[in-house]
C-alpha cells in the first residue's frame, strides 16, 4: 500500500486535497482525521504538517507527499522534488524597514529572522556573505523588527501586503521561487509512478480542453494549423465528401481566440469541452 504524506492545514491543503480527488483517489472525510484508507486504489495517506512532510519523506517512512519546495529545502531531508504540481506559488524575500537595506551583503553581522534556518543558511553560503546572526522563529516574523529582534528577516512573500501592513519594505534579489511540489526518494519514487501520472493529468486537464469542429476540405490544412494538438488532431470523414470532422487538444485560455480564427476560416459546429481526466 502506497503511503502518501497530505498538508493537514495552510494554504497548500485544500488545493492538495482537491488535486488528488481529480486524480481518482478518496481522501479523508473529516478533517479532524490523521489518515485515510483508500482500498481501491492500494493508498493510505497521513495529514500532516506541510513543515514535516519532508522529513517523514525523506526518512523512508512514507512514500511520497506534497509539501511547498521552500519546505523541502529548508528541511535537509534525503527527499526530492519529483513533479511541480502548478499551485501554492510564492517567492522567498528579504525584508526591512524601508530604506535601511539594498543589497544582502550589508546583512554581514546582522541578525535575520526566518522561520527557514536551513534555506537561509546554505542560501549565505552560497553568495559568501559572512556573519550573519539567524533567529529562529515559528510564523509572524514581521514583528521582530519592531521587537527589537532582528535587523530584517527573510519570509515566504505572495502578494506583499503583510510585509507592507508591517511597515516593511522588500529588498534585494528572490531568494527562492517556491511552489507546491511532490516528493519523493530515489528508492521509493518507482512505487509512485502512478501517482505521478495521474497528478500530472489533472494538471494537463486544468490546462487543457478539447475541441471538435467540421471543417470543408479545402481549409483543413489552415484549420490543422490552429488546432494541431499533441500528436496530431483526429479527423473523420463526414457523409458530405466535402467535409471532415476534426478534434484536438488547445490550451483553455485559448479557447476563445481559437473558436473565432476556425469560425473565420469557414469552420462550423465548433464545440470546446472540459477533460476530465488524462494520461499524457
Amino acid at each position: 500500500m502506497l503511503r502518501i504524506a497530505v498538508p493537514n492545514k495552510g494554504m497548500l491543503s485544500e488545493t492538495a486535497a482537491a488535486m488528488l480527488r481529480e486524480a481518482g483517489y478518496r481522501g479523508r472525510r473529516d478533517n479532524r482525521e490523521l489518515s485515510a484508507i483508500d482500498p481501491v486504489n492500494d493508498v493510505e495517506f497521513f495529514y500532516l504538517r506541510p513543515r514535516d512532510i519532508a522529513t517523514y519523506v525523506g526518512q523512508g517512512v512514507l512514500d511520497a507527499g506534497i509539501t511547498g519546495r521552500d519546505l523541502l529545502l529548508d528541511a535537509r531531508s534525503e527527499a526530492r522534488e519529483v513533479l511541480e504540481l502548478g499551485f501554492g506559488d510564492s517567492t522567498f524575500r528579504f525584508a526591512s524597514e524601508p530604506g535601511r537595506f539594498t543589497d544582502p551583503r550589508e546583512l554581514a553581522g546582522k541578525r535575520v529572522a526566518t522561520s527557514f534556518i536551513g534555506l537561509l543558511e546554505r542560501w549565505f553560503e552560497r553568495e559568501g556573505i559572512e556573519n550573519v546572526t539567524l533567529v529562529k522563529l515559528d510564523g509572524a516574523v514581521e514583528s521582530a523588527i519592531r521587537l527589537g529582534v532582528a535587523d530584517a528577516i527573510a519570509d515566504v512573500v505572495s502578494t506583499g501586503g503583510t510585509l507592507r501592513k508591517a511597515g516593511l519594505e522588500i529588498f534585494g534579489p528572490v531568494i527562492l521561487e517556491s511552489t507546491a511540489v511532490l516528493v519523493s526518494t530515489p528508492e521509493k519514487e518507482a512505487a509512485a509512478q502512478t501517482l505521478m501520472r495521474r497528478l500530472d493529468g489533472v494538471m494537463v486537464a486544468r490546462r487543457y480542453a478539447m475541441i471538435d469542429y467540421d471543417a470543408p476540405t479545402d481549409i483543413l490544412d489552415a484549420a490543422v494549423a490552429i488546432t494541431p494538438g499533441f500528436q496530431s488532431p483526429t479527423i473523420s470523414p463526414m457523409r458530405d465528401s466535402e467535409w471532415v470532422a476534426v478534434r484536438s487538444m488547445i490550451p483553455l485560455t485559448e479557447a476563445n481566440q481559437i473558436m473565432d480564427q476556425l469560425h473565420e476560416l469557414g469552420a462550423r459546429a465548433i464545440l470546446v469541452t472540459a477533460i476530465q481526466a488524462v494520461r499524457m
